[in-house]
């Protein structure tokens, strides 16, 4: 039996990554064949090396390791190819990949901005604010959960978003 065989059947790391540059390669061009799409392939790659590696105990060591793993590859594209094709749940059609774009620096700086703002208000300002802006509630409905009159919101409200237009003011692009 090949040493790299026997070292990989009784999972030694070293092994695994040794199998892995082996015959990576080929096992991706076993997956390309069914799936074509880089991403689908790449990832029935990794599924079938990680496959392999939970069954190697059960590998055969007389055998050739080459055939094990392409065939393990071929069952993981095929079930990869099933899974792509399924509907998703709601009997609506099957989802597809949307880019996402990432905010810019300066919608980043400028949300740590108002974060740092918001957070230097004084407790009761801050709790006014949150509950007006993040949780959509009307000064009523702050009030009635914060146990206050109405106009103690409505001038802690005003205090504060004087406090953060004052702190905010460099932000201004006047």
């Amino acid at each position: 039996m090949d040493d790299l065989v026997r070292r990989f059947v009784a999972g030694e790391e070293t092994a695994i990554r040794e199998v892995y540059d082996r015959y990576g390669g080929a096992v991706a061009t076993v997956a390309r064949s069914f799936l074509g799409r880089p991403e689908l392939v790449e990832e029935a790659v990794q599924q079938t090396f990680l496959n392999a590696w939970r069954a190697a105990d059960t590998f055969d060591d007389r055998r050739d390791l080459a055939p094990w793993l392409y065939t393990i590859a071929r069952r993981t594209s095929i079930d990869l190819l099933r899974r792509e094709q399924r509907p998703t749940a709601g009997d609506h059609e099957p989802e597809t990949d949307v880019a996402i774009e990432g905010i810019g620096f300066d919608e980043a700086f400028e949300a740590f901005e108002v974060r740092r703002a918001v957070d230097e208000l004084p407790a009761e300002e801050r709790h006014v604010v949150e509950l007006s802006h993040r949780h959509q509630l009307t000064h009523a409905e702050i009030a009635a959960q914060l146990g206050v009159p109405l106009g103690t919101v409505k001038s802690r409200s005003a205090r504060a978003h004087g406090r953060l237009r004052r702190a905010l003011d460099h932000l201004d692009p006047r």
